[in-house]
């Protein structure tokens, strides 16, 4: 159905109701509120409109707010500031990419509802897991309330961040529908990363931990860490396919760009992701020469090139003579920060085996920064098999749609993906890497996308069922199909 057919259909009064409810409401809002809270209000009511009117858009928007938007903190001292607290305290947090990916959200909502022929939510091969992964929340989120674990106000909010980022992948898999869309979205997300690394080479200079843009004094250089790495690991991807040797030099610089913060960040979890990630780059990749013979020559000069910071912040781990903690390595103890991070795997381990099969619920428990451990505390075995099932799902679908666009221009992004996968699954030994915004939005993203390739690769007009406009998509175009030769049935994804 044409845009001109659903502009028909929805008819200019619900348009012209839909614009004097929002003049309305806004007048009310401006006269309660002070004028950076109307303002912020207005800016919301804004996405809603643009991602109700372009889905691309919405999708634009919140890729762009990934890691390029900050926090505000409501309460305190201060009233509303942007960035980490100063102080901690009974004060709410939240992320500007959390209002915009719910402003998104309901735009969608609200045109699933009018455009029936969109469908709210498309089948997929990871569809299954998701909600079994949701629903094992859920429950063991019920029970941890039922016994007095849970506050069901706490619970509540945090069960809804745990789920949020699925939605980016939904909105994604359900409205990418050609290929000169795929190809916009997906610079959208590497500018991104570049303009993303580019500030956190500034931050070099101040001699602190790189973090992300606008966290404010306290930032989180683990969790910009986990997001180079899987971004790194999507540029090598797409370097080691390309065949003219600019563009080889090209994505070589870029993962330059992406390469410095990172060690800058001085996140041990990150370092120890990029390892396995580089590790299945050249098990999988035909051109692997190119990443063995640099990889050989960083091992070897490493201690001469690096930089003093990250000398300094590998010896402390293994090495220092004082801040040592109880667990060793070998002959090494280990600092204290490392070995709390094995106390409270400990103390987690010990406190599961109290509640094996639902656990505790979502927040049920005290706070670990281990992903593993944390999800077996609060859900249980039925939760943990569930995400090693969504794991696992994601895993075959990737590799799966490696084999059927192999050849095509999209082989890197296909070849880059399950690298970063590995990655941010060693990255989840030391952070809670799957429940944090700003690694989980642009994971589940590229999920989405790696998802849909097949169809849009091998069948591009069929992708379109799910959209708002049927288009051809660009290899359609060129290759049309002969009609001595039936096109193969190619709905939904692998």
């Amino acid at each position: 159905m044409s845009t001109e057919k659903y502009q028909s259909a929805l008819g200019p009064v619900p348009l012209v109701a839909f614009v004097l409810v929002l003049a309305a409401g806004g007048g009310l809002l401006v006269t309660q509120t002070s004028a950076g809270l109307s303002l912020g209000a207005t800016l919301l009511a804004s996405v809603i409109f643009a991602a109700f009117l372009n889905a691309e858009l919405g999708l634009h928007i919140i890729l762009l707010s990934m890691l390029l938007s900050p926090e505000i903190v409501v309460g305190g001292m201060g009233g509303v500031s942007i960035g980490k607290p100063d102080t901690k305290g009974d004060l709410l947090v939240l992320r500007i990419e959390d209002l915009i990916l719910s402003a998104v959200t309901l735009a969608w909502i609200a045109r699933t509802a009018i455009f029936k022929e969109l469908g709210l939510i498309r089948r997929t091969a990871l569809n299954p897991a998701i909600f079994t992964y949701i629903a094992s929340l859920l429950v063991a989120t019920l029970f941890g309330i039922f016994f007095g674990n849970v506050r069901p106000l706490r619970g509540f909010f945090f069960l809804l961040k745990y789920i949020e980022y699925f939605v980016v992948y939904f909105i994604a898999v359900n409205h990418i529908r050609d290929e000169r869309q795929l190809l916009r979205l997906i610079t959208t997300a590497f500018v991104t990363c570049a303009v993303v690394s580019l500030i956190g080479i500034g931050q070099i200079p101040s001699g602190e931990r790189v973090s992300a843009p606008f966290e404010g004094k306290y930032g989180e250089p683990n969790t910009l860490g986990g997001y180079l790495v899987f971004m790194l690991a999507l540029i090598l991807g797409l370097t080691l396919t390309v065949n003219s040797l600019p563009a080889r030099i090209g994505g070589f610089t870029f993962a330059g760009l992406t390469g410095i913060p990172l060690l800058f960040t001085l996140s041990r979890s990150s370092w120890l992701a990029a390892l396995p990630m580089l590790f299945t780059l050249i098990l999988l990749s035909r051109r692997r020469f190119l990443l063995i013979v640099p990889l050989a020559l960083g091992v070897a000069f490493g201690p001469i090139l690096l930089p003093d910071a990250v000398l300094k912040r590998y010896r402390y781990t293994l090495q220092e003579k004082f801040d040592r903690g109880e667990y060793r390595l070998g002959g090494a103890r280990f600092d204290t920060s490392t070995s709390a991070r094995f106390e409270s795997f400990e103390f987690g381990l010990v406190a599961w085996t109290q509640r094996p099969f639902l656990g505790y619920g979502v927040t049920g428990f005290t706070f670990m920064d281990a992903q593993y451990v944390r999800v077996l505390v609060e859900s249980g075995l039925v939760g943990f098999c569930a995400f090693l099932w969504l794991v696992w799902s994601i895993f075959r679908t990737a590799r799966n749609t490696y084999k059927r666009v192999s050849g095509t221009p999209y082989e890197g992004l296909a070849l880059g993906y399950p690298a970063g996968l590995v990655a941010l699954l060693v990255h989840a030994i030391g952070a809670n890497t799957f429940i944090i915004v700003r690694i989980m939005e642009p994971f589940w993203f590229l999920t989405g996308i790696v998802v849909i390739l097949p169809s849009l690769v091998e069948s591009p007009g069929e992708a379109a069922s799910t959209t708002t406009t049927p288009s051809r998509g660009y290899l359609e175009s060129r290759r049309p199909t002969p009609p001595s030769q039936p096109r193969s049935d190619m709905r939904g994804s692998p």
